[in-house]
């Protein structure tokens, strides 16, 4: 995921309906963070998707919190068509 200004952002999710009221951000970070998190989302076939505006609001979360409810539609969005397209 790349920030509107060129930036290279990343952003892991995690989500467990018994346990989660809403997605958690499990790693975020910019340029050498983001190029690791995305080197382990490759090695264990996690899909991706590039979302540069959601990414840019999504990367002020700190690990470990849920995402705000301003966000959960853009989510469900992004994971829907992750579920759709079967990555």
């Amino acid at each position: 995921m790349g920030a509107p200004d060129g930036e290279l952002l990343a952003i892991a999710l995690g989500y467990h309906p018994a346990r989660d009221e809403a997605p958690i951000v499990l790693a975020a970070g910019q340029e050498e963070i983001a190029r690791q998190i995305l080197a382990i989302a490759a090695e264990f076939r996690i899909p991706v998707r590039h979302s540069p505006r959601l990414a840019s609001f999504l990367v002020r979360v700190p690990p470990g919190h849920p995402i705000p409810p301003e966000l959960y539609q853009a989510v469900a969005l992004l994971l829907a068509y992750l579920y759709k397209t079967g990555e």
